[in-house]
């Protein structure tokens, strides 16, 4: 197996994006702006062969421009939002097999916060790349979709293997992780967590799958719902994220 590496780069103000090094190619998820991606690649001598499209909002693909006139990669994205993104070069669909920077990829489905976003899971990597699905502690507001959709979508990303990487596309910990508290205040996995964040020990994202199943409230929505007074997982999920947004 081709030795991984995944390099978690900052761009704009909070968002994430990230380079996944394989069998010689690099493949990017997101472009929220080209210079810092540019600098990422430079610095360590890559070029750039694929840039992968969570979904079609200005803060995930504005760099792509720059990026295809100084690298060439190629860019993949969703068939079923590929009338709002930048022209691709290979559309996929859920549940189709891919690859990226050489490694075999699955495109899940993760509608919700926009019909069509997909997140990118890469087994030998142990990562997926999740954009603004499942994020570090939270998971993205919904516009476009409804509370039963992005349930749905979670519960797809909760299925990968626990040690999976959540590579998501911004850095909400402190909104995120308040709201936390608030509703699952005697957690102590997740105090921990934000106690290490808070210290510098560790970023907030990304994190594996098993953290945020620990620490995640919308993860957590089946054992919060009797506290809620909720029947049953998906109604705790639409209050929670329901709360979240007046938070």
């Amino acid at each position: 197996m081709s030795q991984t590496e995944i390099v978690t780069i900052r761009c704009l103000r909070d968002n994430y994006a990230y380079l996944l090094r394989a069998n010689g190619l690099t493949a990017l998820f997101d472009a929220p702006e080209a210079a810092p991606i540019l600098d990422a690649l430079a610095e360590r001598g890559w070029g750039l062969d694929q840039i992968f499209l969570t979904h079609h909002h200005a803060d995930h693909i504005d760099g792509v421009a720059e990026l295809v006139a100084n690298t060439g990669a190629k860019i993949v994205g969703a068939q079923a939002d590929a009338h709002r993104l930048p022209a691709l070069d290979v559309s996929v669909s859920p549940g189709a097999a891919t690859e990226a920077a050489g490694l075999p990829a699955q495109i899940i489905d993760v509608s919700g916060h926009t019909v069509g976003h997909i997140a990118v899971h890469v087994p030998a990597a142990r990562a997926a790349f999740t954009g603004d699905s499942l994020m570090a502690l939270g998971c993205g507001r919904i516009f476009e979709g409804d509370p039963a959709m992005m349930w749905a979508s979670l519960q797809r990303l909760n299925a990968l293997p626990a040690e999976t990487l959540i590579c998501s596309g911004h850095d909400y910990c402190a909104g995120n992780g308040a709201f936390a508290l608030s509703v699952d205040p005697d957690n102590a996995a997740l105090a921990s967590r934000l106690q290490a964040v808070a210290s510098s020990a560790r970023p907030c994202a990304p994190a594996t799958l098993a953290e945020e199943r620990e620490t995640n409230p919308f993860l957590r929505a089946p054992a919060l719902a009797s506290a809620l007074g909720v029947p049953d997982a998906a109604t705790a999920f639409a209050e929670l994220r329901a709360m979240k947004d007046r938070f």
